[in-house]
């Protein structure tokens, strides 16, 4: 096993195009923030580093979806996540941006120093380019029809309707989301690495170097390299973003995949002047914090990045978790499926710790895990107010009530006594290999059973029965009680440090180090402690329901906003559409027919006759609305008898989310009779 001089941490750069979520908070930040406390406790050197990512497609599209610049919604969301991180405790050493000029700088010398090094290879492609934006289309910006779904609005990566990934030219009438035009087909020139180059060292590097890497991790890793690599593009065609630094180049910028983990690099710069000696020393250990959706990025595509450059270490190892779901279903920030951080640490002050503690015993290190507020609820209410908070209370409370707050001296140990501090150490040496092997669920689970030892403890020797029979004993039992809460608020702290500063707090004592934990001499005799104060408080069902309602409003509305579109109907042939005459026509005259709600009596002028149409659309429009108006007729309907009336025809109408019925009318006045087809 190598000794490291020092570390580096890296978590994936958030995409500030939006706020943080749970599921962010499971998958990366709250393991690698517990990472990085416990190498801190232990003295190690080390650095953090993350930052927002901020270049790509998704923000010009929230920015065109806004009416804003790019640069506000990157200002916007930086200052959102990064003060919510701040809040929960995510203890970066630094939280950067890849708009910075640093990040834009390192970036540019990374490609040029593969460009000079004849790295790259060039490859002239035909994109979809529309003529009316001028500007070559990213897939996002291209929209069509699903060639699985039939879902007319499915996007050129991705059809969100049946989560099938497309490309653009698996789409059929694509169009321009921007424009709405059509696209053509024209040459552009783009740099692209050669991953297949890299096929051979990655194989040896990650199948045979590194086997110790997380299952789900190494699996991802040998599909991809099973399947053979690519070439990927390193460059496209984008206004946003940071641009390529070659001559000809005009009008392209580096692809969001290939600067966002160049961030981690910038990031360093910024924080310190040694940043060399994290990024190219062999004695640093460099670990990625991401969640499954990144592994090829970081196991593949960044290594290769790193490898080609030739200056840089390589990441030892990528302790990737797999995704959180939030009751029952998928997260989808499209959706607004989620627990947004900054919500949550509105409606939950002071709970941070709950969030970060259920997250962490719930994490979903080796497989797809499920968040429900019921849980969260139960493992507040059952763990750290009746496990936890329940111990250290009793605790500072007999010690207040018995000696006025002053910790008794130890007096001669039982057998008992020695079986409940020797577990201190044992459960220490578990925490520890559960951290370093990046089970933080399982060191979470031992850093509570020292909590449950001390509850065991307290109800096995029950002091309040002794302190009149036998008040010495009593004395060692609540030594030793304080001695088990020292050693909580050192164990604690990597996991929930609001909650291990409250219980240094109660124990009015200074931050102890990680070699400490285990010791059962850290609090002295005669220290006097703080007034009890409790560690938790319970939440009631009505906090619960409150959520679990948000939750509800937000299914109802995703649901009125799918009902809103019809499904596409069963496909008809070109010589059942052409049957159908479908002509401009004119209102003339309009009546409401008498003893019902919805009808109109409409005499129209369809170019061809004047005719007589029954149609329900009373409760939409009034009799003077329709009089003079363009619609669309339907003209060879078979004609029906309605209330009395023979109904020649049909008025096409349309229906918004709403339930509203709308006229169709063509862009401009035409003439009267025209052909619709």
């Amino acid at each position: 096993m190598k000794n490291f001089k020092r570390y580096l941490v890296t978590s994936a750069l958030p995409y500030a195009n939006g706020p943080v979520h749970i599921g962010h908070l499971a998958g990366v930040y709250i393991p690698s923030d517990i990472y990085v406390r416990y190498l801190r406790l232990k003295g190690r050197k080390v650095i953090w580093v993350c930052g927002s990512d901020e270049n790509g497609v998704p923000i010009t599209i929230k920015a065109r979806q806004e009416g804003v610049t790019p640069q506000n919604i990157v200002d916007k969301y930086h200052n959102i996540i990064k003060n919510s991180f701040a809040q929960l405790g995510i203890s970066f050493d630094i939280y950067s941006r890849t708009t910075s000029p640093v990040h834009y700088k390192t970036s540019s010398d990374f490609f040029r120093t593969l460009y000079d090094k004849n790295i790259f290879e060039e490859q002239v492609t035909l994109q979809y380019y529309d003529e009316e934006a001028k500007q070559f289309l990213a897939d996002r910006y291209i929209t069509g029809t699903c060639p699985h779904c039939q879902n007319d609005r499915a996007y050129g990566d991705q059809c969100e309707k049946c989560g099938t990934t497309l490309s653009p030219n698996d789409l059929r009438d694509p169009k321009s989301a921007i424009t709405g035009s059509i696209p053509i087909k024209k040459e552009t020139k783009h740099w692209y690495l050669p991953l297949n180059n890299y096929e051979r060292f990655l194989r040896e590097w990650i199948l045979e170097g590194h086997k110790e890497w997380k299952a789900n991790v190494y699996g991802q890793c040998k599909s991809w390299l099973d399947l053979g690599l690519q070439p990927r593009a390193v460059s496209r065609d984008l206004d946003w973003g940071i641009p390529i630094p070659v001559e000809g180049a005009e009008g392209k910028v580096l692809y969001v995949w290939f600067d966002a983990p160049i961030g981690y690099i910038s990031a360093s710069k910024e924080l310190t002047g040694d940043w060399e000696k994290y990024w190219k020393s062999e004695d640093t250990k460099l670990v990625h914090f991401i969640g499954k959706d990144n592994i090829v990025f970081h196991c593949i595509v960044f290594p290769a990045m790193l490898k080609a450059h030739g200056e840089y270490i390589l990441p030892e190892n990528v302790p990737a978790n797999e995704f959180l779901n939030l009751e029952g279903d998928k997260i989808s920030t499209s959706r607004n499926w989620a627990v947004w951080l900054h919500e949550y640490l509105e409606d939950m002050p002071g709970k941070e710790d709950v969030l970060r503690y259920v997250l962490c015993a719930n994490a979903p290190e080796t497989k797809d895990n499920d968040f429900t507020w019921k849980d969260f609820q139960a493992r507040n209410n059952n763990e750290l107010v009746a496990i936890l908070g329940n111990f250290i209370n009793r605790a500072i409370v007999l010690t207040d009530k018995y000696y006025g707050g002053e910790v008794p001296a130890c007096g001669t140990l039982t057998s008992y006594d020695e079986e409940i501090l020797q577990e201190i150490p044992r459960i220490k040496k578990s925490v520890e290999d559960n951290i370093e092997n990046y089970r933080f669920r399982e060191a979470l689970r031992e850093a509570m059973n020292l909590a449950r030892l001390g509850n065991k403890y307290l109800a096995d020797t029950e002091p309040w029965k002794l302190v009149k029979t036998d008040p010495e004993r009593v004395k060692t039992i609540l030594n030793i009680a304080i001695q088990i809460s020292a050693n909580l608020g050192i164990v604690c702290e990597p996991f929930m440090p609001f909650t291990a500063k409250k219980i240094l707090r109660l124990l009015n004592s200074d931050k102890f180090g990680w070699e400490e934990l285990g010791k059962t001499y850290l609090i002295s005799a005669g220290h006097k402690v703080n007034k009890p104060e409790l560690l938790f408080e319970k939440i009631e069902d009505s906090t619960i329901e409150a959520q679990l309602l948000k939750l509800e409003n937000t299914k109802k509305s995703n649901m009125a906003n799918e009902a809103s579109i019809d499904p596409q109907k069963s496909s008809v042939t070109f010589d059942d559409f052409s049957k159908m005459d479908i002509r401009i026509s004119k209102v003339l005259e309009a009546e409401k027919v008498p003893k019902t709600k919805k009808l109109l009596k409409l005499t129209v002028d369809t170019g061809i006759d004047k005719r007589v149409i029954v149609s329900g659309i009373a409760e939409f429009y009034s009799p003077e609305e329709m009089v003079g108006r363009q619609v669309l007729v339907l003209v060879n309907l078979e004609p029906r008898t309605i209330k009395g009336i023979e109904s020649q025809g049909m008025i096409l109408m349309a229906q918004t989310s709403e339930g509203k019925m709308v006229t169709v009318k063509p862009a401009e006045d035409i003439i009267t009779g025209a052909y619709i087809g």
